[in-house]
């Protein structure tokens, strides 16, 4: 019996995993990307004098980012160049495949401009203050939809509670901004250090054309189970290395970013670990469908950097599509009720064109009807 339940627990674990990494989910979240950055970039308040200035610096930082990662590839060009007074580089073929070799590793294996970009959150509270602005503006454009309507059939409103909650929590527990910076300085050379190992391990001869097939079934068994997986192993013992390389990162990437652009979110309504991880996974395949639009915009040279910003902005429409507003007093038993999606069968199921303009009532569990109150209503325009 023992044996038949753990079976049975696994395929439906695995059946709810497909299910919060379903097709569906990722259209909804790369349609949130589009209407996301729209609501965004119709906020006057994004391009206020402090958000100019740092838009120029972002530029400034853009041109540092792309002279870093160009820096090894331009010497090796001119150690190259230089050796080609000495060695007959002409029917070589080697030289050009070193140059396309490093840039592709800094790019694409170890991701340094994203790192980069990234790291900006810890130097500056910009990104913090884009987001709270938006959020404000996300309200403001509710209201302004629905002003002739009874105010009594909409939800309550996401910014005037949140600036309330502190973005320190405990603080006997704060890391002082240097310990921040090195946690996300070691998080990122642990993904780092590891993407390098699976991309070397891929050269070994006769083996090396497993290991990124498997690194990949060992990432999507999580996610969406292990039939998915399995076929994603199957398909990627045909394709070649480069392609195989891109849709890991474009998935450890996404995840990556939507880490970072919640942090606004996460930094006052605060998980614990195991409750994050789970908000995460219920959420999964939007969240990656809303990050990898981003992504392939933040790789675009330069204007990556200010398209962060834009994120950053239409991060704060998506928290109103996947949570619920929060009470003005911050409460344990609030964060408990958002680790589950409570409106994902509802928001999942609303036509695609009526994402942005529908309405729909949630229901509550009979355990927290007193406390979520503010949670019926048009939620999902």
């Amino acid at each position: 019996m023992s044996g038949k339940f753990d079976v049975d627990g696994l395929l439906r674990s695995a059946q709810q995993s497909a299910k919060n990494f379903d097709a569906n989910a990722i259209l909804r979240g790369a349609q949130l990307t589009v209407v996301g950055a729209y609501r965004a970039l119709q906020n006057p308040g994004l391009f206020k004098y402090d958000h100019y200035r740092q838009a120029a610096l972002a530029v400034c930082a853009g041109i540092v980012i792309r002279l870093i990662i160009a820096a090894p590839i331009v010497g090796t060009k001119f150690a190259l160049w230089t050796l080609s007074f000495f060695i007959d580089f002409e029917h070589a073929t080697w030289d050009d495949k070193l140059v396309g070799g490093l840039d592709f590793i800094a790019n694409s294996v170890l991701q340094v401009p994203f790192f980069l970009m990234s790291l900006m959150r810890y130097i500056t509270p910009t990104l913090d203050e884009m987001f709270m602005d938006s959020l404000a503006w996300v309200d403001q454009t509710y209201v302004q939809k629905h002003k002739t309507e009874d105010p009594k059939t909409l939800r309550q409103m996401y910014y005037p509670n949140l600036r309330l909650y502190s973005t320190h929590g405990d603080t006997s527990k704060r890391k002082a901004p240097a310990d921040a910076i090195l946690a996300f300085l070691f998080r990122f050379g642990r993904r780092a250090a590891i993407s390098l190992a699976v991309y070397t391990l891929s050269y070994i001869p006769y083996l090396g054309r497993l290991v990124l097939p498997a690194a990949s079934f060992y990432t999507f068994n999580n996610a969406v189970g292990p039939v998915p997986a399995s076929l994603v192993f199957g398909v990627g013992v045909f394709l070649p290395r480069r392609y195989l390389v891109h849709f890991l990162q474009s998935y450890f990437s996404s995840r990556s970013l939507m880490r970072e652009l919640l942090e606004p979110y996460f930094s006052r309504v605060r998980f614990s670990k195991q409750q994050k991880r789970m908000w995460f996974h219920d959420r999964e395949g939007l969240l990656f469908g809303f990050g990898v639009g981003f992504w392939i915009f933040l790789r675009i040279p330069l204007l990556g950097v200010l398209i962060y910003g834009i994120a950053e902005a239409s991060t704060a429409f998506l928290i109103t599509k996947i949570t619920d507003p929060p009470p003005p007093i911050y409460s344990e038993k609030f964060v408990e009720s958002q680790v589950r999606w409570n409106n994902k069968h509802e928001f999942l199921h609303l036509p695609l064109s009526h994402t942005d303009v529908s309405s729909v009532n949630t229901e509550v569990s009979n355990g927290n009807k007193a406390e979520s109150k503010e949670l019926s209503g048009k939620k999902f325009s």
